[in-house]
């Protein structure tokens, strides 16, 4: 007979999911209600009105998708790319090619933006592009690239969308809560993000949030859109309601008093004070790495404080040395993906995770493992 499972006790630095907090997990063990109780749906409000903290905007559509960033990501595509539209996509690692996956089953052309993983997008070829291509209807970046731990820079690629008058779709999966974004000072139409990263929340939502012009967009399509579960003129009057909510599905709501809790946590530590913690503790990871020999993958200006990259040093077998520190530290470190992968380690520092403590045991049992 099959038995409760007990997951053993690990420090997640890889790059996602991270560190749950104690407080995260405690309050999903709170009792389940009705995802159309009165408590519940004064939950809601808390957590629009915490989102938009979390995003630094004042949109009305601001909720969490109820599924994984990858969810978050095809309801900004599904709700805005219609078939023939022209979709100017950045990629710089795995998940810009994602968002080409996504356009062309939307029935959109993707015009690509190529940049080598590990380098920032180019705003120089953005611009290019986006004056070659002037029937263009948006133009979709990576902010924090997990696949490299690159930052791409959303704030000029963002006001080169407003120049050429075109949306800007914006994945944040990995950047929303531990390093700067700043949505409507910056003109982000679509954005989404992901529960498990800087939010230290456990995974399975995917927080979004669109302009007030992104949804007139919504509202004015010639064509249905493709998915009715992340059909946004349905989802929003279950989310988007707050006078009378309508039943579309019956939300996570375990998980969505964890995601509230964690929010509630990133607004007592506050936003500034939450990137400057992240900065601080790369920092002093980055010191250690190099001590050790290790070089990282992207250039200085462009790192992601909450996700380094180094390559695997000549003579170190990576998923060996990966298994013995999972075994023997109890330390979760992410591998490389597609053309890096067995090149580089991903090393994450975020939330709950970028702390002083991980940092220390990381260095020591990445010393011993190499050794």
């Amino acid at each position: 007979m099959i038995g409760s499972f007990h997951p053993p006790q690990r420090i997640l630095m890889g790059p996602g999911p991270s560190d749950v907090s104690p407080r995260v997990l405690a309050a999903m063990g709170r009792p389940t209600i009705g995802h159309l109780d009165p408590a519940f749906v004064g939950m809601m409000d808390e957590m629009k009105t915490l989102l938009q903290y979390a995003f630094q905007t004042k949109n009305e559509l601001v909720m969490p998708v109820s599924a994984p960033g990858s969810a978050g990501m095809e309801t900004c595509f599904v709700n805005l790319v219609e078939p023939g539209d022209k979709v100017i996509v950045c990629q710089n690692g795995v998940f810009g090619g994602r968002m080409k996956e996504n356009v062309e089953r939307c029935g959109g052309i993707a015009v690509m933006v190529m940049d080598d993983w590990g380098n920032a997008v180019d705003a120089n070829k953005v611009e290019d592009t986006l004056k070659a291509n002037p029937d263009a209807k948006i133009l979709a970046f990576v902010h924090a690239e997990t696949s490299t731990g690159a930052q791409s820079d959303a704030k000029i690629l963002c006001a080169l969308a407003q120049k050429y008058n075109v949306l800007t779709i914006v994945d944040a999966v990995t950047s929303l809560g531990g390093t700067p974004i700043k949505v409507d000072e910056w003109g982000i139409d679509a954005i989404y993000s992901g529960s498990q990263k800087c939010l230290s929340c456990t995974p399975g939502l995917s927080p979004i949030s669109f302009s007030a012009r992104a949804m007139d967009v919504v509202k004015s399509r010639k064509t249905k859109i493709q998915s009715w579960f992340l059909d946004l003129t349905l989802v929003t009057a279950y989310w988007g309601n707050a006078a009378k909510r309508t039943y579309h599905h019956t939300a996570p709501i375990n998980a969505l008093y964890g995601l509230h809790e964690a929010l509630v946590m990133l607004q007592e530590e506050g936003l500034e004070n939450a990137w400057a913690r992240h900065q601080h503790h790369h920092l002093e990871l980055k010191k250690g790495l190099e001590a050790l020999g290790l070089r990282f993958v992207v250039k200085e200006q462009d790192r992601l404080p909450q996700l380094n990259s180094v390559y695997i040093p000549d003579g170190v077998d990576d998923a060996a040395a990966r298994k013995s520190l999972l075994e023997d530290y109890g330390l979760e470190i992410g591998a490389g993906l597609g053309a890096m992968a067995g090149k580089i380690w991903r090393i994450g520092l975020m939330g709950h995770a970028a702390n002083e403590r991980n940092v220390n045991i990381c260095l020591t049992a990445l010393e011993d493992v190499m050794s």
